[in-house]
């Protein structure tokens, strides 16, 4: 078994987590403190990688950063320079697909500090960014750990768009997921069920550790409670 995939598929998933939670955290942050025209559509469009087909979501990045796409354009001119079959498209994928399940995770978790605390600490002084920091993420950490894990789960199991956008290029694109489909596809068994060992594993585990650690920290906080 050749452990290039199984390494790639660990980048990839920890690249994207610096993107889906600095996106994640934003969004879900904005949405609870302010309302504008739109906020639903919004917030709709957040969900649809959630519940389109992964196929369709590489569809759509293709289309956006393909040579001809207006992306795949800006930095073939200006840059030039192509994501488009490469780790990075990988990555890309990864964090469109996964961005659904930290907002979600960070969104319920912001909802579920008091405001008042928010608000006393506004009125004797603080900014609203010493308030964000100091009280909004440290009440929310345990949502935002869940969010993460069911993130990294989901970039590191994902398939459809990546293969679409990315390709399957054996020791450059190649993740795990990838990496047990043509192995079937090419009738080796044994390899696909290896892959498919490390990946289930890999996954347990990580939820298993979110399980326990949110209950030990499930007096401090219910962002976590019934996760899994």
């Amino acid at each position: 078994m050749e452990w290039q995939p199984v390494l790639l598929s660990v980048k990839v998933a920890l690249s994207s987590l610096v993107f889906v939670f600095i996106f994640g955290v934003a969004a879900a942050y904005s949405m609870r403190s302010f309302e504008f025209p739109g906020k639903s559509a919004l917030e709709a469009l957040f969900a649809l990688p959630l519940v389109l087909p992964p196929v369709v979501t590489g569809f759509i990045l293709l289309v956006l950063i393909g040579k001809q796409g207006p992306i795949g354009q800006f930095l073939s001119e200006g840059f030039h320079t192509q994501i488009i079959f490469t780790p990075y498209a990988a990555v890309l994928a990864a964090t469109v697909v996964s961005f659904p399940l930290m907002y979600n995770s960070t969104k319920a978790a912001f909802q579920a500090v008091d405001c008042n605390l928010e608000d006393a600490a506004r009125t004797l002084g603080a900014s609203s960014w010493r308030v964000f920091w100091t009280i909004t993420i440290p009440l929310s950490w345990p949502g935002l750990v869940a969010g993460l894990v069911m993130a990294f789960a989901r970039a590191m199991g994902e398939f459809g768009a990546t293969i679409m956008v990315a390709g399957n290029i054996p020791g450059k694109t190649q993740t795990i997921p990838l990496a047990i489909y043509f192995a079937a596809e090419s009738n080796d068994l044994t390899l696909a069920g290896a892959y498919v060992l490390m990946i289930s594993g890999i996954t347990f585990f990580l939820i298993l550790g979110l399980n326990v650690w949110s209950k030990r920290n499930c007096g401090k906080s219910s962002s976590v409670k019934g996760v899994f």
